[in-house]
């Protein structure tokens, strides 16, 4: 006859079970940390090597998770001569999570709010693992001449935005280059 309740010397016999699957749980954490570790350090590497004009982004000091990124005006947009300082605050869960990205310096732009945070829709909703800094970068300063004002965030800036003549003198007004 079989022993119904699995007891085996007073003590059930799933006890060792149930301790045991609670071990891998800190490792496998310290195994994600480390792979977003790589990734970020391999993003770096590629967008240091990439050369791409007008966009760069550098840790901040010793913390891989907080970047300070820049982007330049694109020639023939109305933002042409700007320099942009963003921050970018990746999530431990990164890639599978967007990063956090603000604007720094002040940006009058349909889809950058009084607080530098951006409507841009590969950051929220459309956010794909397969992104990375370079992409993001290159998004927002795209973003920059190509704005949907369809989805503003800033209502003033999107109403201007049909002439770019006046916009562009708001932005020279308004412009204020970020301290060095």
């Amino acid at each position: 006859m079989t022993n119904i309740n699995a007891y085996q010397d007073n003590t059930p016999a799933v006890a060792p079970a149930i301790t045991t699957s609670k071990q891998p749980l800190p490792v496998a954490k310290t195994v994600d940390t480390q792979s977003v570790l790589k990734r970020l350090q391999s993003e770096l590497m590629s967008l240091m090597m990439g050369g791409d004009p007008g966009i760069s982004a550098f840790p901040e000091e010793e913390h891989i998770f907080c970047w300070k990124g820049t982007i330049i005006g694109s020639k023939d947009t109305v933002f042409e001569g700007t320099e942009y300082k963003l921050s970018l605050s990746f999530p431990t869960d990164y890639p599978f999570k967007p990063p956090k990205v603000k604007f720094e310096t002040s940006c009058f732009h349909p889809n950058v709010d009084v607080y530098g945070n951006i409507c841009l829709d590969i950051l929220q909703d459309k956010w794909s693992s397969a992104y990375d800094v370079r992409t993001i970068l290159l998004s927002i300063q795209s973003l920059l001449g190509e704005p949907n004002t369809s989805s503003p965030l800033n209502n003033q800036a999107a109403a201007m935005w049909s002439n770019q003549e006046d916009y562009r003198k708001m932005v020279e007004k308004l412009y204020k280059p970020a301290a060095v």
